[in-house]
This record gives C-alpha cells, sequence and structure tokens, in this order.
C-alpha cells in the first residue's frame, strides 16, 4: 500500500508542474493527428466506436511521442487513405491529398519538437513559433513543388509515368539507405 501511495503522490506532483507550453504543443500533436485521421478515413466508415477509436490513436502520439505511437498513426491515417480510395471508391482529389500530408508532415514534427521538451520546461513561445514557421516552409515548399509536378504529369504518354514512378521509388528507396548507413557509420 506504500508503494501505491508513493506513486499517487509522485504523479500529482508530476502533474502540478506541467508547464503550458509543452502542454499546448501535445494538444496541438493531437488535433493535428485527429484531423488528419477524420480526413482520410471516408465518413460512411464514421461511428460512435470507430471515432471514438481514431480519438485514442490521435492521442497516443501526444501523450507519448518518444515511442511507437507517431509511426502507429501515421499507418493508420495512410490505411485510411487507401480504404477511402481503393475500398470506397473515393477519387483521389488533390486538396485532400495535400491536407493529408501537411497533416501527416505537422504531426511528425510536433512530436519531434514535444519529444524533446520536458513537461515541466519553461519554454519560450518563440520557439514553437520558430518551429512551426520552418515548417511551414517545408509544408508550403512541398506543396508547390507537388502541384508543379502533378500539372506536369498531365504532359507526354502514358507510359512515360510508370517508368518515372518506379525511377522516383528507386531514388527514395536509395536515399533511405545511403541516410541509414551514414547514421550507422557516425
Amino acid at each position: 500500500m506504500g508503494q501505491l501511495t508513493e506513486r499517487v503522490r509522485a504523479l500529482r506532483t508530476a502533474v502540478n508542474r506541467v508547464a503550458l507550453v509543452p502542454l499546448l504543443v501535445r494538444g496541438g500533436v493531437f488535433l493535428v493527428t485527429l484531423s488528419g485521421l477524420l480526413l482520410a478515413y471516408p465518413v460512411q466508415m464514421f461511428s460512435g466506436r470507430s471515432l471514438l477509436l481514431l480519438t485514442v490513436v490521435a492521442v497516443l502520439p501526444a501523450t507519448a511521442p518518444r515511442r511507437v505511437w507517431p509511426t502507429f498513426a501515421a499507418l493508420v491515417t495512410v490505411g485510411g487513405w487507401v480504404i477511402a480510395s481503393a475500398g470506397y471508391d473515393r477519387p483521389i482529389a488533390l486538396w485532400r491529398l495535400l491536407a493529408v500530408a501537411t497533416l501527416l508532415y505537422l504531426a511528425h514534427t510536433l512530436c519531434a519538437l514535444v519529444a524533446v521538451l520536458p513537461y515541466d520546461g519553461v519554454v519560450d513561445p518563440d520557439v514553437v513559433l520558430r518551429w512551426l514557421g520552418r515548417a511551414g516552409a517545408v509544408v508550403l515548399a512541398s506543396a508547390v513543388i507537388g502541384v508543379l509536378l502533378a500539372w506536369l504529369g498531365d504532359f507526354g504518354p502514358d507510359d512515360g509515368f510508370q517508368a518515372a514512378t518506379v525511377a522516383g521509388l528507386l531514388v527514395a528507396v536509395g536515399l533511405s539507405g545511403l541516410l541509414g548507413w551514414l547514421l550507422r557509420r557516425r
């Protein structure tokens, strides 16, 4: 019984020490992740139980950003996108694709930020604003490049797109392997 009392006391102390900025960033992780999930999944799948499960999936990366939960939430979001486009024949709209990609990136980068912020740390709000500014620049550049590539995809024969897709996939896999090798080398 003494251990339980000690744990409750430690939990109460930790809750009393929580600072506002890390708590707001964790709330941002939750909102961005939940928005991405709701945008990715088809409306036909929404019920009370599925919305509760999606909310739990969004809570997990906000509470434990250093663990596997951000990756899990991203995979569940992508799974919802695949279910919506393949299973429910929802047409792929550019705005929805850009929005889901933006929300996935923002969830990822906010999880990275909150993983290094101590829950009781005094953080200058400018740190978070600069972080979000850089993330906004990345999102804007990615969206512009994505729209330009989609526009350029309308030109030329259809046979070249499969080769370009395979080449792009090989480049992505090659870069991932190179980054992994560089990380292990260090």
